[in-house]
């Protein structure tokens, strides 16, 4: 199956689901590498989130769509089997702990590589490409961290587990490339361009792994993820140890949009709106409280 996660946060000004349209059309890219048609159109797939997170009456929520291949032939050829859809909608909190967003957290390099992108490919949100990442993140767990780094077939750096990865050194964000076999984030995508807002160079390229150890600044992104910074990387710290300048930076940015609401990009689908008073009306009718 192929699948998306998507936040919805009850930002200052409602409830507003962030980059949907980003988010459907990679769902839609990924099922199109595997030949498998969904039988509607982006829009109506769109409405149908919206309408799953209002029914549930959520404020906020993390979202689940799921495409995938329904009853049909039993083997290894799909493509009589028809094209199903799902929707599923929950509350979820930070993805690497609570203090992981303010004190970073601390990673190592997996023994497991990414896979190489003619054999599974890495553009698809594919939840059989998700198998490597469930050993990466074990790996990492059982040895003691909260997330573990790929290498790629290349031995260059790729991509955690389940996020982009992000280099800072003298001033300059590193980024590993598509050829590194990465998902092409959509929370990746948003840091590259606040960082060009800001003005600081940026450089997509291979990225040997010791490279990471004499960073002056890594962070994660993903939408679990949001916008981690990491503080050590096999036991060696990375900068003083702190959440650097550049990584804040981006925080603040990423944060402004998607908890104050104050969007100039067009990224937040707001699906509820707040009056003066608090209240939470969608259209002319008031939500009941969620508890």
């Amino acid at each position: 199956c192929w699948f998306e996660g998507i936040r919805c946060y009850d930002t200052k000004k409602g409830s507003a689901i962030f980059r949907l349209d980003a988010h459907v059309r990679r769902l839609y890219d990924s099922a199109k590498i595997y030949h498998a048609e969904i039988p509607y159109t982006q829009a109506e797939f769109e409405q149908a989130i919206i309408d799953t997170i209002k029914v549930n009456k959520m404020p906020k929520c993390y979202i689940r769509p799921i495409v995938y291949r329904g009853y049909g032939d039993v083997g290894v050829n799909p493509l009589k089997c028809p094209v199903d859809v799902a929707v599923a909608v929950w509350d979820w909190g930070k993805y690497l702990g609570s203090a992981a967003l303010d004190e970073g957290i601390e990673v190592c390099i997996s023994s497991w590589q990414r896979n190489a992108t003619n054999t599974t490919p890495a553009l698809a949100k594919a939840a059989g490409n998700y198998l490597n990442s469930q050993l990466i993140k074990m790996e990492a767990v059982l040895s003691g961290y909260a997330e573990g780094i790929a290498l790629d077939r290349n031995g260059m750096v790729s991509e955690g587990s389940g996020e982009n990865l992000f280099v800072v050194r003298d001033g300059v964000i590193y980024t590993s490339p598509v050829a590194s076999g990465i998902l092409l984030g959509i929370t990746r995508d948003t840091v590259l361009k606040f960082a060009q807002e800001e003005g600081i160079p940026i450089r997509e390229t291979q990225i040997p792994r010791e490279f990471l150890m004499i960073s002056d600044e890594l962070f994660f992104t993903g939408t679990a993820a949001e916008i981690t910074p990491i503080r050590s990387i096999d036991h060696l710290t990375i900068g003083n140890g702190k959440m650097g300048p550049i990584t804040k930076r981006m925080q603040e940015k990423f944060f402004d949009v998607v908890h104050s609401g104050n969007d100039t990009h067009g990224w937040l689908r707001f699906i509820t709106a707040k009056n003066q008073n608090g209240d939470v009306k969608v259209g002319n009718k008031k939500l009941e409280a969620v508890v």
